[in-house]
Formats: structure tokens, C-alpha cells, sequence
């Protein structure tokens, strides 16, 4: 059976905003600036994703600019990671 991991910082901003969308857009956030994770385009554009599916009608116009300076590749993996993750949560 597959184990999902999450880092500290990922687990620490869901638990305190009980996973809603602004949850998930703090974490796009953290990854698409580089703050307390290294700048991960694709790990931000899934927490974007996600953050969107969840109602944070925010994370919609962030995503769109993330994906300007993003391949095709990149875009469908981290779709491809956020259904994953939606799957398993």
C-alpha cells in the first residue's frame, strides 16, 4: 500500500485552516515563492489546483499566472498530482 508524506510545513498550514481553500493557497503560495520549501513550480500549481477545487476563487488567477511560466510537462503533472492527492484524501 502507498504512503503519502507531507512535509512539517505542509501539514502545519492544513491542520490550522482545517483544510479549506486558503489552506491550500498558502501552501501554493509557500512553494510558488520559495517560503520555508524550495520554489516548486508544479508542487505550487497542484496546491493552487486544489485550493481552486475548494472554493478559493483566489488560488484561480494565482494558478493562470503560475502556469504562464510553466511547461506543458509541468502543468500536467501537477494536475496529474492534485487529482492523486484528491484521490487519497
Amino acid at each position: 500500500m502507498a504512503r503519502f508524506e507531507m512535509n512539517t510545513a505542509e501539514m502545519a498550514c492544513i491542520a490550522s485552516a482545517e483544510m479549506d481553500g486558503l489552506a491550500f493557497l498558502e501552501l501554493g503560495m509557500m512553494y510558488a515563492a520559495g517560503r520555508s520549501a524550495p520554489v516548486d513550480r508544479v508542487e505550487a500549481h497542484k496546491w493552487l489546483n486544489i485550493a481552486a477545487m475548494r472554493g478559493c476563487r483566489e488560488a484561480i488567477g494565482l494558478r493562470a499566472e503560475l502556469a504562464s511560466e510553466m511547461s506543458r510537462e509541468e502543468i500536467a503533472e501537477a494536475q496529474r498530482a492534485a487529482r492523486l492527492w484528491l484521490t487519497v484524501h
